[in-house]
This record gives structure tokens, sequence and C-alpha cells, in this order.
């Protein structure tokens, strides 16, 4: 019940947010799940990679760190840093969560949020823009023909699942930008030192909020909203005359 209240409030969107902005944001983990699934997949069946013994080269990596693991960390980091975009409709992207230390129940300035998502999402668009080049051009970033064992070119279905495994990280960046506009626009409309963020200290009880309270308030107003109707009932057919 704990879990869901706080999946719940974590995609919680605050009031002002647009519809639009709320499914971009939404969108955002959807759109680099399926590559991470692919990476995933190579750790099982090292052929979607390539060679069957794709794995055993480790490249630049040290020679004590394995490959299985660099790549469940690459897909488990991507994921989290998808989920910061919803951060951007949500309270806990307006106010420091309580288990924040320091910073707890103050808000956060908007330059914290908007710079990052700004940078990040100009990083995404060029990143992989070049990756659609390549591809399209059959060419490595440094001009080099592609491996006869890559996915993009060998062919066949490893192409088509690579493909459709990649091809929706082409919209990280847009979203991105997208649900980081939205956001420094409300932000910006809120007005006064809420939207700076300058030293505005918010109660500990508007920093819950940003948590699971928002939602616990809810179900908990809806259930003492029942009692009271319980209770009155119960004492009007105690007053009621009997016959």
């Amino acid at each position: 019940m704990e879990i869901r209240k706080a999946w719940k409030a974590a995609h919680q969107p605050v009031p002002g947010v647009p519809r639009w902005a709320r499914r971009c944001a939404l969108a955002v983990p959807f759109v680099v799940l399926p590559s991470g699934l692919w990476r995933l997949g190579i750790c099982v069946y090292p052929q979607l990679g390539g060679a069957a013994d794709a794995l055993d080269d480790s490249g630049p990596l040290p020679w004590w760190f394995p490959v299985q693991l660099y790549i469940v960390l690459l897909s488990v980091v991507s994921e989290l840093l998808a989920f910061t975009a919803i951060g951007l409709i949500a309270r806990w992207g307006e106010v420091w969560p309580r288990w924040v230390p320091v910073l707890r129940g103050r808000r956060v300035p908007v330059a914290a949020a908007v710079v990052p998502g700004a940078l990040g999402a100009a990083a995404l668009i060029a990143l992989w823009g070049m990756f659609a080049v390549t591809f399209i051009t059959g060419t490595t970033l440094q001009g080099d023909p592609m491996a006869e064992d890559d996915p993009l070119t060998s062919g066949g279905w490893r192409t088509l699942v690579f493909i459709a495994c990649y091809a929706p990280l082409l919209l990280w960046g847009p979203l991105l930008a997208a649900v980081t506009w939205a956001y420094w626009r409300r932000r910006r409309s809120a007005g006064g030192g809420q939207s700076s963020g300058e030293n505005v200290w918010v109660s500990p009880s508007e920093a819950d909020v940003a948590d699971v309270a928002d939602v616990a308030d809810d179900d908990e107003s809806a259930e003492r909203s029942r009692k009271a109707s319980a209770r009155t009932m119960t004492v009007t057919a105690a007053r009621a005359p009997k016959r």
C-alpha cells in the first residue's frame, strides 16, 4: 500500500501542468526502456550484439570490471536519468523532499532544474542525431565502415529489433526539452520567490506533500467523510421517534 502511494505521489502532476507536458514527461522513461532491454538481452544472448564472443572483449573497461555488470549499470542509470523528467511535472521537482538533508522543505531553484534539463536535452538531441546519421551512412562516428556483424548492418531480425529498440531514443531529447520549457514557464508564471526559489522555506507539512502525503491526505479525507456520514446516520436513527 505504501509503495503504491509513493509511486502515485511521485507521478502526480502539480496544478498548472498542461496535459501535453504530463504526457511528454511520462513518455520519457518508456522511450528509454527498449534500449535498456536490448542491452540486458545481450547479457543473456550475446549474439544480439554481434559475435558470440562479443562480451569477452572488455574494450576500454578495466580487466577486473565485468562487461555484463557495465551493461546492467548502464541500463539502470539510463532509466533513472529518464525518470528525472517526471520531476519536472511533479511536486518533488519544486520542493526538496523530506529525505534530502539540509535542503528539505525548501523550494527547488528554477535554474537547478531548468539548466540541467536544457543541457541534457541538447546533448541527447546531438548524441542520438549522430546515431541516426551513422545508421543512414553505414559508418561509425569516426567515418569507418561498420563491422559486418554489427546489428545495424547484419540485416535480418536482429537489425529490425535493434532499430525498434533504439529508434525511440531520438525522442528523448525533444521530449525533455518540451517538458523543461513547460516547467520553466510554469515556475516563472508563479512569480515572486517561489518562482526563483531563493531562500524560500516551505513548511514541513508542505515538504511531506512532495512525497506521499498529497495522496494519503486524499484517502484520509475520504475515509473521514465516510465515517462522518456513518455517525450522522447513526445519530439520526437514534433520535427518530420510536413507534
